[in-house]
């Protein structure tokens, strides 16, 4: 028995150390691989694999001089323009009510559409839209009847111009749409409430604005300027923006937009001078919204530009990814300077000829932290 349990214990410790012998040789091996894998990598090179460039739509641009326009990048407003504005006021005293079942900004309205109607029913000295049509039925039977008499001479032409002129004032003072619950206001053009300045029960006078309807057909866009871009002002082409509620870039030059005016002076409160654009609303663009503006001067020549989707930003300092070869990338600090909103300035850090990551870049500086060779350290040979 004894030498039973000698002889297990022996095969147990040889098989030990076979496993052990295994091990170092597949980590020998492993290693060996590793190396073969990085034996073409220099320092800073980054492995991106054609696998990882399609998942992640991987595009690449070479870079090359091309026209620049310079930039005076504002802050600015979408306003509506004042001619596809209308403000909508009582044409009566008294309690409102609305028309329809509701009435909210941006529901939408056409030419003729019933708003509200307002009522002075209840009113302590009754309700004037009555008189006004009794006083105008009145005017009326006098007027017609004062037509004939003044044909056979039988009143005067002074007494009849006098029946006139009380006629054409009731006429002018009587309510054109009155029904049993009021006086209705109605919307005089196509688009969309803007603004709603009462709540149903209010009590509103003779004049007192209503809503405000915006067909908006055309929008401005209105930039503030510091003064020191003054001189700059005479050399501007066009703008581009960037509404605050999305990232879409906007271009003038494609919404048939247009300069209107720049001021002449600065405003002595703000320090800042409007410049007005006007261009074609295609239906996603909020009047009222603030804007991020890129006001477009005069052009430069052999400028190198990328996308602004090449950057990446570390720390306060700019970086692109280089293409070396087809699976090798490097990471490259650049010095910026204006940008556009589309395209950015490379001051320096970037020449012609350059392969430039466009798209993907951000999977491209993952895969860096992973494959990066350190400075100082290669396994090329």
């Amino acid at each position: 028995m004894r030498k039973y349990n000698c002889f297990l214990f022996s095969a147990l410790c040889l098989a030990m150390m076979g496993c052990h012998s295994m091990k170092e040789e597949r980590h020998v091996h492993e290693h060996e691989h590793e190396g073969m894998e990085e034996h073409d990598l220099h320092a800073g090179e980054i492995v991106f694999h054609e696998e990882q460039a399609r998942a992640a739509g991987l595009e690449v641009i070479t870079v090359s001089p091309s026209s620049f326009t310079e930039v005076i990048h504002v802050s600015g407003q979408i306003q509506s323009t004042p001619d596809n504005e209308a403000t909508v006021v009582s044409a009566s005293a008294g309690v409102v009510d609305f028309a329809g079942k509701y009435l909210t900004e941006g529901m939408s309205v056409k030419s003729g559409t019933p708003l509200v109607t307002v009522s002075a029913k209840n009113m302590v000295n009754g309700d004037p839209s009555v008189a006004a049509e009794v006083e105008y039925e009145s005017a009326l039977r006098e007027y017609e009847r004062a037509k004939s008499l003044v044909a056979d001479r039988l009143i005067s032409q002074e007494e009849f111009e006098q029946i006139r002129l009380r006629y054409e004032k009731a006429k002018n003072a009587r309510p054109s749409a009155v029904t049993s619950s009021g006086v209705t206001v109605s919307s005089p053009i196509e688009g969309y409430i803007k603004k709603v300045y009462i709540k149903k029960g209010d009590y509103v006078d003779v004049g007192q604005p209503v809503v405000v309807v915006s067909r908006d057909k055309r929008l401005q866009l209105r930039a503030e300027v510091s003064e020191k871009y003054a001189d700059r002002l005479p050399t501007l082409m066009g703008a581009n923006f960037k509404p605050s509620y999305g990232d879409t870039l906007y271009k003038l030059s494609d919404l048939n937009g247009r300069l209107i005016s720049y001021g002449r002076s600065v405003d002595d409160n703000s320090f800042y001078i409007p410049v007005i654009f006007d261009f074609d609303n295609r239906g996603d663009i909020i009047p009222g919204s603030y804007v991020e503006v890129f006001l477009l001067s005069l052009p430069l020549m052999d400028v190198i530009a990328v996308p602004v989707s090449a950057l990446t930003e570390e720390e306060g300092l700019h970086f692109v990814y280089v293409q070396l070869e087809k699976e090798i990338f490097k990471k490259q600090e650049v010095r910026i300077g204006l940008s556009d909103g589309e395209r950015v300035r490379i001051l320096s850090g970037l020449k012609e000829g350059d392969r430039v990551v466009t798209k993907g870049t951000y999977q491209v500086k993952l895969a860096a932290t992973a494959s990066v060779i350190p400075e100082g350290h290669s396994h090329a040979h």
